[in-house]
């Protein structure tokens, strides 16, 4: 599994937002210039993020874009549906049929299973975290979030530095 370089720009925007001590919010020549991305893919990641009503546009000459509701109220699984889908749906197995129209494991597949767990799994994380829990120092987030996995039963695998 793999984080998409829109969910990881699109949560990286959202908490430039939310921090953001302007009324006004922030512009798209802003966030272009803190974030070090092309005004065309902050505009596409601000569009995705206001249809899915996480931001709002505010007018005038100063406009930009807030967030639509408290950093609180925004859960990091919200953010991610928004960005990239989840990582499994109930369409996923008519989608990875194989050649033929139903899957030759429709019938009793284990595969499913794992899928549907680890989903399960992220989506009990990820709706346990919000755009307010990330807003912070990275040591404070950090710790935060590994009370977190701990009060969730989660075990963060470190890698191994060889």
């Amino acid at each position: 599994m793999k984080i998409s370089a829109q969910d990881e720009y699109g949560l990286r925007i959202l908490l430039r937002i939310a921090r953001a001590e302007d009324q006004e919010g922030m512009t798209i020549v802003q966030l272009s210039e803190l974030e070090g991305l092309s005004q065309p893919y902050v505009a596409k990641i601000t569009r995705i993020l206001r249809m899915a009503n996480l931001i709002e546009s505010t007018k005038g000459r100063k406009g930009g874009y807030i967030l639509a509701k408290p950093p609180g109220e925004i859960k990091v699984s919200e953010i991610l549906n928004a960005l990239g889908g989840t990582l499994f749906d109930s369409s996923f197995c008519k989608s990875h049929s194989g050649q033929g129209k139903i899957c030759t494991n429709s019938l009793d597949c284990s595969v499913r299973s794992l899928w549907q767990i680890m989903q399960a799994s992220m989506d009990s994380l990820l709706n346990s975290i919000s755009l307010d829990d990330l807003i912070g120092k990275e040591l404070r987030t950090s710790q935060s979030l590994q009370h977190l996995a701990v009060q969730l039963a989660i075990t963060p695998q470190v890698p191994d530095e060889r």
